[in-house]
């Protein structure tokens, strides 16, 4: 989907009710472009950027950037790094926060205030976005009012926060931003009146502070998920614990700003042998994981290669024509 001169959406259809309708991959430039996130270690976000590369774009990917670490958005660096041999882009702060999936050369870190040139004269200039995560960023293209915000912003509601004073502050930045035609969420729908929605997100974090200190009022001290169940009666059960951790960055917050007081909590203790066999388990997981996508990635290959040859295991001797 054409977003202005320069910017295409890749807008792959996904089911977690943590990605509204879709999760969205850009290309910015021609001919070497830029991409902005690349979706999931998934086939189908790899086939879908193959394809659409190969078919609609007759492109490549030269720069392969993302948002932030989470690995809806990062998942590809390594494939991007080893088919296209693109050179991966990350936050600067993001490294240890990618542990395994970087490739071991090519990688770039993007500073606040950078300024990533392409192509035609084409500048998108990074900026520092902290609050969703902590390494979060934002490309701006201001020539053509196009802004990537990856989780920073959604499409068709509001965000998890992990830091509530920065995200507030993140908000007023792009708020104030020259230009700003167009928003280009990490999931969901263009955001085509930027300004307005970003207000929407600062007033909607301003009435859920209000909502949080007048269950306080009531008396007695909760829980942060008696609060969110209080707050949203309503949700979807599967988004609770994505609601429970907004209301606590809230709490952080008014904690750090004198406004309520903590009662410390009784952490579970953790048992050593417990902890080792979930590890381990999980190590588990990861490795049959790992050996099943070689396996599948050699059985395709195998496949591609008795193309080339004749059917040798069909025939010691195969039939033969000649003219009559």
């Amino acid at each position: 989907m054409r977003v202005s001169p320069s910017v295409r959406a890749v807008q792959v259809p996904d089911e977690n009710p943590m990605h509204p309708q879709s999760t969205n991959i850009y290309l910015v430039g021609d001919d070497q472009v830029l991409t902005i996130d690349s979706g999931e270690a998934l086939d189908r976000y790899r086939w879908m950027l193959r394809g659409y590369l190969a078919a609609t774009e007759k492109a490549e990917i030269a720069i392969a950037a993302i948002t932030h670490h989470h690995s809806d958005h990062s998942g590809n660096l390594k494939w991007a790094r080893d088919i296209f041999d693109a050179e991966v882009a990350i936050p600067t702060n993001g490294r240890r926060l990618l542990k395994g999936r970087l490739p071991a050369r090519g990688v770039r870190k993007l500073a606040d205030e950078e300024v990533v040139e392409l192509n035609g004269g084409v500048r998108l200039r990074i900026l520092a976005t902290p609050g969703h995560s902590v390494d979060s960023i934002c490309y701006y293209l201001e020539d053509e009012g196009v802004l990537f915000t990856g989780d920073t912003m959604l499409g068709s509601s509001t965000t998890t926060v992990g830091d509530l004073a920065a995200y507030r502050a993140t908000l007023k930045r792009l708020v104030a931003l020259p230009n700003l035609k167009v928003i280009c969420p990490g999931h969901g729908p263009l955001v085509e009146d930027p300004r307005e929605r970003l207000q929407a997100y600062i007033d909607h974090r301003n009435a859920r502070e209000t909502q949080i200190i007048a269950a306080l009022d009531e008396g007695e001290a909760k829980s942060s998920w008696e609060i969110m169940l209080e707050l949203y009666p309503d949700i979807d059960a599967r988004l609770r614990r994505a609601a429970d951790g907004n209301v606590r960055a809230h709490l952080r917050q008014l904690e750090e700003d004198g406004r309520v007081r903590a009662y410390p909590g009784k952490p579970r203790r953790a048992r050593a042998a417990k902890t080792e066999r979930q590890a381990a388990r999980e190590h588990e997981h990861e490795r049959v994981i790992t050996r099943a996508q070689r396996l599948q990635g050699a059985t395709r290959r195998a496949q591609l290669r008795a193309q080339e040859n004749p059917p040798g295991e069909e025939w010691i001797e195969p039939p033969r024509y000649a003219a009559r």
